[in-house]
C-alpha cells in the first residue's frame, strides 16, 4: 500500500499526482492526467456525538463564563452558520457542494439520553445535509432506534455493508447507495459502518455486516456499470482500515471518513495533514479526509474529476470552528425548547477539580490515563465493601476530560454517556490476564477495549506482536502492597454490563465470569459521587500500565 501524507517541506509525486501546501494552509493535488471536466467542493464533518450545544476546549460542556469570553467551540447553531457561508461561497463561483456526514451522531451529551438521536437529526435537517454514513453509535439504542432516527430524516443514511433481516425494523430503511446530480452530473455514494459495531454497540441479531472491501468492489463496479464514475465512500472504518480500503479497492474517488476521530489539519501541530494521498490498485492517487470529532471542525474538500473519475486536482482543510462564527440564530431557536428541560441537569454542580483531568481519546485507549484511573478508582470505592479488589474499564467508554474548577453533572455525562451500569463478577487470574491481553492487542489503531484499571498494575510492550505477550508482570494489589497474579484463584472484579456481556470483544468476561451481578448503578453516578467525595479532586498517574 502507498500511504503518503501531505509535506510542508516540498512537493512529491504518486501516480503522477504533485501537491504541496499554500500559503494559506491548505492543501492542492494536481494531475498529470487530463484536465478536469466537473468541481465539486465536499463539505464534511464526522462522530458529532450528540454535540448540539457549543462544547469546551476539552470537548465538553461549555461554561458560561466561557462561553460569554468566546472560549468555546462547535455546536449545531456554529456548525450551520460555518456551513452555509462556505457553500454560499463556493456556489456563488459556480462549484456544487455536497454536505455529508460519516456517522456517529449519536451518543455524548444528554440530548442523545433525553431524545434518542431525534434532535441531532432535527439540526441536520435544517442545516440541509445530503446523506449520512452510519456509525457504530447509531445502534446503541437497538435497531428501533435508529429506525427511529432514519424515520426523521430529510436526508439519506446510507451504509451498504449492513444486511438487515426481514421483519426487523430497520428493514428497507437503510440505503446501500445514494445518487445525486449536481449540475448535470452523477455522483455516487456509498457507505460502509464497521463491522466490530456488533462489539462495540447493540445492533441485534436481525442485522449482520458484511467486509468493508468485499462489498465496496462489488458496489463500485455496479456504480461503473452504471455509468456512474465518480464515487465517494462515507465510511465509519477509521482511518487506518480507510487507507486499505482505498489500497484494494479501484475506481473510488475519495473517502470522506470517521470513527476513529483523526485530526487532520495542515496548520495544527501534531495534526495529520489533510488530506492523506492513497494509491489504488491502478495508481490514481484517492484522497482519504476527516475532521476529528464532536462539532470542533468542519472539512472542506474540492475535487476536480477527469471524465474516468480520477480526481486530478483537490485542495482543501479542516477549519476550526471557534467564536468567530457567529452561532445561527434559527437554529439557536431549535436547540432552546430541546435544551429547557434538562439544562438545569446539566447545570448542577458535582465537585470542585483542583485540575485537569485528562479524558483524551489518545490518551485513554493507549496508555494508562487520568479519567482512566480516576473511573476505575470510583468503580473499585463504590464496591470496595463487597469483597471486590480490581476494576477494570474500558477506554473508549471515556468520552471528555474535565476541567479544572466547578464539574457539573453535565460534565460528568459527557464522560460517562452510556448509560453503563455496574457489574460485578468473580474471574480466574489467568481470565483476567487474557482480558488484559486483548485489551492491548490494537493499541495501534486506538480501538476503545483498552483496558483501564484500579488495584492492579501490569507492563505493556506495544512492540509484541498482538496476542503474543504484550502484558506481562501483571500484579494485584494485596493489602499496601502488590503481589504476582495467581492464575488459578479467582479474584472479584468490578466492571461495566458492556463489557461484562462481551462488549469490545471481551468474551472472557462473559464466558468464564461467575456469580456475575449487575448493580443497575449508572457509572456517572458513581463517578459524580467519587469526585464529590475526594473534592477538591486531583487527577494522579501512578504507574498501574507501564510502558
Amino acid at each position: 500500500m502507498t500511504n503518503i501524507q501531505f509535506n510542508r517541506r516540498g512537493f512529491l509525486s504518486l501516480a503522477g499526482a504533485t501537491l504541496a501546501l499554500t500559503g494559506a494552509g491548505s492543501f492542492t493535488m494536481r494531475s498529470a492526467q487530463a484536465q478536469a471536466g466537473f468541481s465539486l467542493t465536499v463539505l464534511h464533518i464526522n462522530d458529532m456525538h450528540s454535540r448540539i450545544s457549543e462544547i469546551s476546549k476539552y470537548n465538553s460542556s461549555c461554561s458560561d463564563d466561557d462561553s460569554a469570553e468566546g472560549k468555546c467551540f462547535g455546536g449545531s447553531a456554529r456548525l450551520a452558520t460555518a456551513i452555509r457561508q462556505r457553500r454560499a461561497a463556493h456556489e456563488d463561483a459556480g462549484r456544487p457542494v455536497l454536505t455529508l456526514d460519516a456517522g456517529d451522531q449519536s451518543q455524548g451529551t444528554l440530548y442523545y439520553t433525553t431524545y434518542g438521536g431525534k434532535a441531532e437529526i432535527q439540526m441536520m435537517n435544517a442545516i440541509g445535509f445530503d446523506a449520512m454514513g452510519i456509525g457504530n453509535h447509531e445502534f446503541n439504542r437497538g435497531p428501533e432506534g435508529l429506525a427511529a432516527m432514519i424515520a426523521e430524516a430529510n436526508f439519506p443514511l446510507v451504509s451498504g455493508n449492513i444486511t438487515v433481516a426481514e421483519g426487523s425494523p430497520l428493514a428497507g430503511r437503510i440505503q446501500p447507495r445514494v445518487v445525486i446530480e449536481k449540475d448535470g452530473e452523477r455522483i455516487g455514494i456509498l457507505g460502509v459502518t464497521t463491522p466490530e459495531t456488533v462489539i462495540l454497540s447493540s445492533p441485534g441479531p436481525d442485522v449482520s455486516f458484511q467486509d468493508e472491501i468485499e462489498f465496496l468492489q462489488g458496489a463500485v463496479a455496479e456504480l461503473q456499470a452504471e455509468g456512474i464514475t465518480k464515487i465517494l465512500v462515507l465510511s465509519h472504518v477509521g482511518y487506518n482500515r480507510d487507507q486499505e480500503i482505498v489500497a484494494a479497492v479501484d475506481g473510488i474517488s475519495a473517502i470522506i471518513g470517521g470513527h476513529s476521530h483523526t485530526r487532520m489539519s495542515n496548520t495544527e501541530e501534531g495534526a495529520v495533514e489533510y488530506a492523506t494521498l492513497v494509491a489504488s490498485p491502478s495508481g490514481r492517487a484517492v484522497p482519504i479526509v476527516q475532521a476529528f470529532a464532536f462539532s470542533r471542525y468542519l472539512g472542506e474538500l474540492q475535487l476536480d474529476f477527469a471524465e474516468d473519475g480520477a480526481v486530478v486536482s483537490a485542495s482543501g482543510d479542516t477549519v476550526l470552528l471557534d467564536a468567530s462564527f457567529a452561532p445561527a440564530e434559527d437554529i439557536e431557536a431549535l436547540i432552546a425548547p430541546l435544551a429547557a428541560p434538562i439544562e438545569r441537569l446539566v447545570r448542577a454542580p458535582v465537585a470542585e477539580i483542583a485540575a485537569p483531568i485528562d479524558g483524551e481519546r489518545e490518551n485513554c485507549r493507549a496508555r494508562e490515563c487520568e479519567m482512566g484511573n480516576t473511573v476505575a478508582d470510583a468503580m473499585l470505592a463504590e464496591v470496595a465493601d463487597r469483597g471486590i479488589s480490581i476494576a477494570l474499564a474500558n477506554g473508549g467508554g471515556l468520552r471528555a476530560s474535565i476541567g479544572a474548577g466547578t464539574a457539573t453533572l453535565g460534565d460528568v455525562l459527557t464522560v460517562l454517556p452510556f448509560q453503563n451500569t455496574l457489574y460485578t463478577l468473580e474471574l480466574p487470574g489467568a481470565a483476567l490476564v487474557a482480558a488484559l491481553e486483548h485489551g492491548v492487542n490494537d493499541v495501534e489503531n486506538g480501538a476503545g477495549r483498552f483496558p483501564q484499571v484500579a488495584g492492579i498494575r501490569f507492563k505493556l510492550d506495544p512492540s509484541v506482536a498482538p496476542g503474543e505477550g504484550r502484558v506481562s508482570d501483571v500484579e494485584v494489589r494485596e493489602g499496601d502492597s502488590f503481589v504476582p497474579i495467581d492464575m488459578t484463584k479467582s479474584y472479584g472484579i468490578v466492571t461495566n454490563n458492556f463489557m461484562a456481556n462481551g462488549g469490545d470483544g471481551y468474551a472472557m468476561l462473559r464466558d468464564q465470569g461467575m456469580n456475575g451481578y449487575d448493580t443497575a448503578i449508572d457509572l456517572a453516578e458513581v463517578l459524580a459521587r467519587h469526585l464529590s467525595a475526594n473534592e477538591p479532586f486531583a487527577p494522579q498517574i501512578d504507574g498501574r500500565i507501564l510502558q
